[in-house]
């Protein structure tokens, strides 16, 4: 505010000198200029005088020196002598009327001629008008430096500090927080300037604390669901056991005993079960399967999501043929719904490993969602090949279509269904086509929910 005050100080001065200058250069007009000028008074009195001096010969003055035009009349009003080429029609009447200055000769008392000088006064407001525009241009010329001075300060202090904050903020608004903000203390707006920048330097550290927190969080889910494979893997191994077991234990009550109540001692000393009693283990042993594979793929799908959000998520490209997705798709039809159709005999570019976990989590949901036949297609599309996965369960509103494949969303249909599910399945593998160049394209038209995989070619 100080440099703006004294910026306004000093353009106030400016103009000052300039309205200064003004009068100065107009006063050095005097009242003389507006008519006949006191200088032509002088030369027409020399004239004058000359001429009464030298009547008997007004050839001299000729030689006189006097730069001026003027003639010399008589009392007739008859021509004598000249010195101008305004000899026509020359009188003392006219040059009355035209307002030339002139005076009468005379010669011990008595006029015997008249001297008029060729002057109507148009000189005096040349010389006026010249000083009017000399003080006019020196008054616009300290105006427009005036003028260009406070541009240029306002452009300096006002505008480019207003643009410079209305780009810094755009960056801000783009996320870009590690740019600082220049800062001037001379301009009107420095102490926002610092302001501005101490809250660029407040967000980018935010931000950076919430990314390492973030971090820290996914790295947490990734090291737990690494740790969790453990002992679900020995759950598992436990129930197969346990199966197993209980299958020779069935055996042998079959054949050993044929009572059908309680239990009884074998010769080694061992205790039997009833078929009923060995019957209900076994369910027992079928839940914890069930349970712990539910445990594995819940830990799978977390672990490939959060591998995914930390960006260490990696896929290996190769060369397959296509041949090996009718492969995948057998491995996991265990209920034998799945149709396959002619497959075109190419060459794909995809990971083999994450093509399978792909089209498992899909036909894991329509195992689980739709419970009907599902019908495999494939059609060739420029450089890919889609194969699109079709059930005819009831399929998925259209405003949701956009939605089945963020993380942990579930269709509104299926929250409350009871049914298991995380809403990680598509949203996981939509991530693995993206990562093998490749796309998922979920479609619904009524009858049940089609996913295409847009796989790319060799």
């Amino acid at each position: 505010m100080k440099n703006y005050i004294r910026m306004i100080i000093l353009i106030s001065l400016l103009l000052g000198v300039a309205l200064l200058a003004f009068v100065f250069i107009a006063n050095q007009t005097d009242a003389a200029s507006f008519g006949v000028s006191g200088e032509n008074i002088v030369t027409l009195n020399r004239i004058a005088a000359y001429a009464e001096e030298h009547k008997a010969d007004l050839s001299s003055l000729d030689n006189a020196g006097f730069d001026a035009d003027f003639v010399i009349l008589d009392n007739e009003n008859d021509l004598i002598y000249s010195h101008s080429q305004k000899t026509n029609d020359v009188s003392l009447e006219k040059a009355i009327q035209n307002r030339y200055p002139y005076r009468y000769l005379s010669e011990n008392n008595k006029v015997w001629g008249t001297v008029i000088l060729f002057d109507d006064g148009t000189d005096g407001y040349r010389v006026l008008f010249k000083k009017l525009t000399a003080a006019l241009v020196v008054f616009y010329a300290l105006l427009m430096i005036g003028v260009v001075c406070y541009g240029i300060y306002v452009h300096r202090n006002i505008i480019m500090p207003f643009q410079n904050l209305k780009d810094f903020a755009a960056k801000v608004a783009q996320g870009n927080l590690d740019e600082s903000l220049k800062m001037d203390r001379n301009n009107m707006f420095g102490a926002f300037t610092e302001s501005f920048d101490i809250m660029r330097e407040e967000l980018a550290e935010t931000k950076s604390r919430e990314l390492e927190l973030q971090k820290k969080e996914r790295e947490l889910v990734a090291s737990l669901s690494h740790d969790l494979k453990t002992p679900v893997t020995g759950i598992k191994l436990t129930a197969e056991l346990m199966q197993m077991r209980l299958s020779v234990k069935t055996d042998t009550v079959l054949n050993t005993s044929e009572t059908s109540g309680e239990g009884e001692k074998l010769p080694d000393g061992e205790i039997t079960f009833t078929a009923e009693e060995i019957k209900q283990l076994n369910t027992d042993a079928e839940g914890i399967l069930n349970k712990a594979g539910q445990i594995d793929t819940l830990v799978s799908d977390l672990f490939t999501s959060t591998l995914d959000d930390l960006g260490e998520f990696k896929v290996n490209l190769n060369d397959e043929k296509s041949i090996i997705l009718e492969d995948i798709v057998k491995s996991f039809d265990d209920r034998g719904l799945a149709v396959v159709g002619d497959i075109p005999s190419v060459i794909i570019n995809t990971d083999a490993k994450r093509m399978s976990q792909v089209i498992g989590n899909i036909m894991s949901n329509s195992y689980k969602y739709a419970n009907t036949k599902i019908d495999i297609d494939f059609r060739l599309a420029d450089n890919y090949l889609e194969m699109q996965i079709s059930d005819h369960g009831p399929g998925v509103p259209a405003g949701e279509l956009d939605l089945i494949t963020n993380k942990f969303y579930r269709g509104k249909d299926w929250e409350n269904s009871g049914k298991d599910g995380h809403g990680l399945g598509l949203y996981i593998a939509k991530s693995l086509m993206k990562r093998m160049n490749g796309d998922l394209i979920a479609e619904s038209n009524g009858d049940g929910l089609a996913i295409t995989l847009v796989i790319p070619l060799s």
